[in-house]
């Protein structure tokens, strides 16, 4: 069953075409990377899969219901990249993490007991909780992409879209990070992440599709990894 269903998406920035005719389907209990080169369209997917940028055409269904419908409803998470972030707001990682639950706490937004388990569970799942306290600036590049997922798991989001989680992470958070996301995959959970770390993607991935304003290839690792595909992927010569 298709839980990330895009089909036929066109988005254009002016004369700029980020998405022309993009179409995957990513099915449930799956971790699927998203493989390109900057300026692809990834980024672009991603937001059009969150319902933040118009189509131009196509059309986009999480679990059978529109993106903005789905977002409301606490189904997608996001963890965008870290300079999306303005990371000296004054907000604990507590406070982060806490957001996820907003959905649940009517207009007051006033945390119950509830809430404040769901954000506990979701800190220690990422081996963050020791640094509840501590502002969201003050963490590692890797603490700091724990922390939004985090947030994903306190929302309870079924559908988890994470933008370059590897970039710029140390070793321990790429490893707690591939880990939790395994996991969350066997509990049925989706998860699409975008990443150009290409050692880690066996690992991790269970398929993947390259990317350059609209899919090339969807594959195991194994065979999206071939220096054939890569090339195509990335602009290059076709080794012969």
């Amino acid at each position: 069953m298709s839980v990330i269903d895009v089909r036929d998406v066109h988005v254009r920035y002016g004369d700029v075409r980020a998405l022309d005719g993009a179409t995957l389907s990513v099915g449930a209990g799956t971790v699927c990377g998203l493989i390109g080169m900057n300026g692809s369209g990834k980024s672009t997917l991603f937001k059009a899969i969150m319902g933040a940028v118009r189509l131009d055409q196509g059309t986009i269904l999480l679990e059978d219901r529109p993106p903005r419908e789905a977002r409301r409803a606490g189904v997608v998470g996001y963890v965008p990249q870290s300079e999306q972030v303005d990371w000296s707001f004054p907000v604990s990682v507590r406070d982060v993490v806490m957001m996820g639950r907003y959905g649940f706490q009517g207009f007051t937004r006033r945390p119950r007991r509830t809430d404040v388990q769901a954000v506990a569970e979701a800190l220690a799942r990422v081996e963050l909780e020791g640094l509840a306290d501590r502002q969201i600036g003050e963490l590692s590049g890797g603490q700091r992409k724990r922390a939004f997922v985090a947030r994903g798991l306190a929302q309870g989001a079924r559908i988890l879209l994470l933008d370059e989680p590897f970039a710029g992470v140390d070793k321990r958070s790429e490893a707690t990070l591939t880990r939790l996301l395994r996991e969350l995959a066997g509990q049925g959970r989706t998860v699409l992440v975008s990443t150009h770390d290409l050692h880690a993607v066996p690992a991790l991935c269970d398929d993947v599709i390259l990317f350059l304003h609209r899919t090339l290839l969807h594959a195991p690792p194994e065979v999206a990894l071939r220096p054939e595909h890569l090339a195509r992927t990335f602009g290059l010569e076709v080794p012969t």
